[in-house]
């Protein structure tokens, strides 16, 4: 794949200079925030990847081109929505055969940034295993490629609609590990405690770095979910959160919501249902994300080179 890709000059010149880059997924850009706060996320984002040091690298499907690092105008395009398929790992073949233009969810943007060489890669929650699960076996592919692919992703946890306790498990059984990020336990997208414990913690870039070259160095070959809680400030208590969560549930079953459309319609409705408060939050938290895993990916760059 890495011969196919079509890179943007200055991720090409990154790359080639081995400076710090970052991936970035595009469907929360395209598919999961409303116009225009969904531009303002991608330039907050980026703008905190660079004050940190990295250089963003926003991957996405364009005509018959997976593409790292987007122009202006393409982000422009993207954030307007449309047009754009949502893009799993399976369906990049297809677009790029076809000549659509797609956003990468977190599996997607895992398969990218590991062709690319990008270890490190910020979103603001991955996918998991959704609730009712059992009856409808609707599981994220970000769960099977978390567990295959060995690239770092920093998030504010799975996102809140999510079975989490399952979710934890299936990470468990595929052997990824799931570390809190100055907390021990697991975050739950807007709140920053979903109430289940993590087995383990880094505190600083610096041991985040380190764990990432020793997943390396053993050729353990899994990615790690990097668990950083939403900034304090605008994290919602899970209690009101999880009333929320019950109604816009509810709302997406008597609609007939299903498939790739159910995570847009829970957090929209999630956002109407807060009064804009989870909006506000996943705007905060993708632009601490993007933070995180600068400095991570700053501090990995130190350890490579020295």
């Amino acid at each position: 794949m890495k011969a196919q890709l079509a890179l943007h000059e200055e991720v090409a010149a990154a790359l080639a200079e081995g400076r710090p880059l970052v991936a970035l997924e595009s469907t929360v850009i395209a598919q999961g925030l409303p116009y225009p706060r969904n531009l303002e996320a991608a330039v907050r984002m980026e703008v905190a990847l660079r004050a940190a040091g990295a250089v963003p690298a926003m991957a996405a499907v364009l005509s018959d081109r997976i593409t790292l690092g987007l122009t202006a105008a393409e982000l422009e395009r993207l954030a307007r929505g449309k047009g754009f398929a949502k893009a799993s790992r399976r369906d990049l073949a297809r677009l790029v055969a076809s000549g659509g233009d797609g956003a990468t969810t977190v599996s997607a943007t895992m398969v990218v940034a590991q062709a690319a060489g990008i270890p490190i890669f910020a979103t603001g929650g991955i996918g998991g295993v959704h609730r009712g699960a059992a009856e409808s076996h609707d599981i994220s592919a970000d769960l099977t490629e978390l567990a295959r692919t060995p690239v770092a992703v920093v998030a504010a946890g799975a996102k809140a609609i999510l079975d989490l306790p399952a979710t934890l498990e299936v990470l468990e059984t595929a052997g990824v590990p799931v570390v809190g990020y100055g907390t021990d336990s697991f975050p739950a997208f807007y709140a920053r405690d979903s109430g289940l414990p993590l087995e383990a913690r880094v505190d600083t870039p610096a041991e985040a770095a380190a764990l990432l070259q020793a997943q390396r160095d053993l050729g353990l070959a899994t990615g790690i979910l990097i668990a950083n809680p939403p900034p304090e400030e605008v994290a919602i208590p899970r209690e009101m959160l999880e009333g929320w969560i019950g109604q816009a549930l509810n709302d997406s079953t008597a609609r007939g919501v299903r498939g790739k459309a159910v995570t847009p319609f829970l957090l929209a409705r999630l956002s109407e249902l807060s009064g804009g408060r989870t909006l506000e939050a996943n705007l905060a938290l993708l632009e601490s994300n993007a933070r995180v895993a600068a400095e991570i990916a700053v501090a990995w760059s130190g350890l490579r080179t020295n």
